[in-house]
C-alpha cells in the first residue's frame, strides 16, 4: 500500500492511499511507523490487535493512529505490518512489530498524538482511497 509523510510545521504529515479505505488506513499507519523510523527495519514478531469505532470516517483514523501511538508508548513497539478490517464507521485491526531497540531503529521522534490539521478520507475521483492526518511529534 502506498504511503508518505509531508513536512508540516513541526509536525509531520501522514499519508496512506488505497485500492480499499483499509489499504488507505494501513498506508497511514506506515507513514506513522516512518514519522519514527524506517519501517523496513521493524519486524513483524509481535500481534496486537486494535479496536475502534467513531461517528465519521475522519474521526475513525484519527483514533486509529492514536490508538497505534498509544500501544507505541505502553508497549514500547514499532509497527511495520498492518492488516485492518473497516465496517462503517468501525474498525478491527493486526498490527504487527516488534520491542523498540534505539541502536538498532534508531527513532528520529516519538509521535505523542494526531491532530484534526489537514485531516482527510476521502475517496478520490480515480477510485483509490486517501487517508492522511497530522502527528504531533
Amino acid at each position: 500500500m502506498p504511503w508518505q509523510t509531508f513536512p508540516h510545521e513541526a509536525d509531520i504529515g501522514v499519508r496512506g492511499s488505497g485500492a480499499s479505505l483499509a489499504e488507505a488506513f494501513a498506508g497511514a499507519a506506515t507513514a506513522l511507523t516512518a514519522a519514527i523510523c524506517d519501517p523496513a527495519t521493524v519486524a513483524p514478531r509481535e500481534a496486537v490487535a486494535v479496536d475502534c469505532e467513531a461517528p465519521d470516517l475522519e474521526l475513525l483514523l484519527v483514533d486509529w493512529l492514536n490508538a497505534l501511538i498509544f500501544e507505541m508508548a505502553t508497549r514500547h513497539l514499532l509497527f511495520s505490518r498492518f492488516e485492518l478490517d473497516i465496517e462503517g464507521y468501525r474498525l478491527h485491526a493486526t498490527a504487527w512489530g516488534e520491542a523498540l531497540e534505539p541502536a538498532r531503529h534508531q527513532p528520529a521522534a516519538e509521535a505523542k498524538g494526531v491532530s484534526f490539521c489537514e485531516l482527510k478520507v476521502a475517496q478520490q475521483a480515480d477510485g483509490q482511497w486517501l487517508a492522511q492526518a497530522v502527528v504531533d511529534v
